[in-house]
């Protein structure tokens, strides 16, 4: 009997917990989205106004270099808002949200948000940062309290891209 070398015994190591990063900031906005289409729903305000009006820009997150050069190429900037509110109210042209989740979990404004934001109100839209859901929705009943804006004069019309138009008077 010839002995055999047995192999040492394997160290039982414990792993690191490698958790995902949670999306505090993108699961709140869904439950401000949530809330929006459920005030539409009851008949609120702030819901029949401007829920569906209301959309997300999804400029941020991991992408591979290639399509992030596509979507820089397609026109996406760096800094702008996460929702836009598409209602003129209140003398403005429309309200752009810069959403951050709630305190302690809100992550600092970044210079390209501040630009952006600081932009948009040089241009006549209402730019606001809210921190959190009740923030947000506080912003959304106010500015939907305000007065419709009203145009002056009568606006420009435009002779070129209106082929919608026509297609859908067919």
């Amino acid at each position: 009997m010839i002995a055999t070398a047995r192999p040492a015994p394997r160290k039982v190591t414990k792993r690191p917990a490698t958790g995902r990063r949670i999306d505090r900031e993108g699961h709140e906005q869904m439950v401000l989205i949530r809330w929006l289409n459920g005030e539409q729903r009851r008949g609120k305000q702030v819901g029949v106004l401007l829920e569906d009006v209301t959309y997300h820009v999804p400029n941020g997150g991991q992408r591979n270099k290639k399509t992030a050069a596509d979507l820089k190429a397609q026109g996406v900037r760096a800094g702008v808002s996460d929702l836009v509110i598409a209602s003129a109210r209140g003398g403005w042209h429309g309200l752009y949200l810069e959403f951050k989740a709630a305190p302690p979990h809100d992550a600092a404004l970044a210079g390209s948000q501040r630009e952006w934001l600081a932009r948009m109100e040089a241009r006549g839209y209402l730019a606001v940062l809210a921190k959190g859901v009740e923030e947000a929705k506080a912003v959304l009943i106010a500015y939907a309290d305000w007065p419709a804006t009203q145009v002056v004069g009568c606006p420009e019309s435009m002779p070129h891209g209106s082929a919608w138009r026509r297609i859908a008077a067919e």
